[in-house]
């Protein structure tokens, strides 16, 4: 769990200035991780009082451009935000609930970045999403 020192050290290492509206944002998305904007300004809310929305979107902009966060937009959902970067991971989403979690690729070799045909790029990332019902939502269908 890294502590707020972990968080300053990070942002000084992208050459971000110190603050309390960004450590909270990097906070909110190290502490729930694919949660929404309105989300985390929720919870940016409750740790600082008054924040502006639009303070929490540029947060969130320049944390993800510096690479801090990234941001995720499945088909038909809204953008969600996470902390776990620099690693080729998927994601798995519910198509009743919407809930998302972490697919890792497979260790070692990663096919999803085998493409059949590259174009001539050079391909450092894929993005894969899993789409189906959550163990709790299959539960309720079967009932």
């Amino acid at each position: 769990m890294p502590t707020p020192s972990d968080f300053e050290r990070m942002l000084r290492e992208v050459a971000l200035r110190v603050t309390s509206p960004r450590l909270a944002v990097l906070a909110a998305v190290h502490d729930h991780p694919h949660a929404d904007t309105e989300s985390i300004i929720s919870v940016v809310r409750a740790n600082l009082g008054a924040v502006s929305h639009q303070a929490v979107y540029d947060v969130l902009k320049a944390l993800t451009t510096a690479g801090l966060i990234r941001r995720i937009q499945p088909q038909g959902s809204v953008a969600r935000y996470e902390t776990r970067v620099a690693d080729n991971h998927h994601h798995v989403v519910c198509r009743s609930c919407d809930a998302i979690a972490d697919v890792d690729c497979v260790v070692g070799h990663a096919p999803c970045l085998t493409a059949s045909d590259d174009h001539g790029f050079t391909i450092d990332e894929a993005e894969v999403v899993y789409w189906g019902l959550c163990p709790d939502c299959s539960d309720a269908r079967s009932s």
